[in-house]
């Protein structure tokens, strides 16, 4: 006689004549029915079916936030643009200084180094210092355009007009959009009573930089005085 669980058969113990079987003689022995139950476990458990299987969370996972990528910084191109296309004076005065501290990076450790020495010098009313460590920040950098604009400045605070033209002129030719060359040639040439070079400076530099402070009254100043003349 046997017992049935799927596939799996036990056979049962062999019952005596005197009505006990061999699992009931030894005191080790588990009970058939017992044995039956263990093996059927293992087929039972692959019948259940697939509701009955322990449940999962159907609560929906938060969303992962993604890391944002970092705005990338206007370019030196868009500001210009801006600067150009402004018609509030405070916003345009905002992107020109933005213009200003991109242009005022040489690149080079020593030379940034150099040029913040010779500004402390302009402030200390030593224009001789300044002068000479301009001399080697152009020397170091000489594709820098703020480095000759910066010389031009020292230059005219020397009196040094000419000079101080030749650096804007070289500054211009590394920079042409530099609005603060431009005007400061205008300047120069004006001082020089130069009125349709200095005209000439000032509308390229309003043409930069419309809202630039004190540029358009020069060009209003000077118009009158230069119209009609050739430039």
């Amino acid at each position: 006689m046997s017992t049935g669980c799927g596939r799996f058969r036990v056979r049962a113990a062999p019952r005596h004549v005197d009505g006990r079987d061999d699992g009931a003689q030894s005191g080790c022995m588990m009970p058939t029915r017992f044995i039956a139950a263990l093996v059927c476990l293992p087929a039972l458990a692959a019948t259940l079916p697939a509701a009955q299987a322990a449940p999962q969370s159907t609560r929906p996972g938060r969303p992962t936030a993604e890391a944002k990528p970092a705005p990338k910084p206007p370019s030196l191109d868009d500001l210009f643009a801006r600067l150009r296309a402004s018609e509030d004076p405070a916003e345009a005065k905002g992107i020109a200084r933005l213009i200003e501290r991109h242009m005022a990076g040489s690149g080079s450790p020593t030379v940034d180094l150099l040029t913040d020495r010779a500004r402390q010098a302009v402030t200390a009313h030593d224009f001789p210092l300044a002068a000479e460590l301009m001399d080697r920040v152009t020397a170091l950098e000489p594709n820098w355009s703020e480095g000759w604009n910066r010389r031009a400045t020292v230059f005219w605070l020397l009196t040094d007009k000419d000079d101080a033209l030749a650096d804007l002129q070289r500054a211009l030719v590394l920079e042409p959009r530099h609005f603060e060359a431009w005007a400061a040639m205008g300047r120069i040439y004006e001082s020089l009573d130069d009125k349709a070079r200095a005209l000439a400076a000032f509308r390229r530099a309003k043409a930069l930089y419309p809202q630039m402070e004190k540029v358009g009254e020069a060009i209003n100043r000077l118009t009158p005085e230069v119209d009609g003349r050739d430039l």
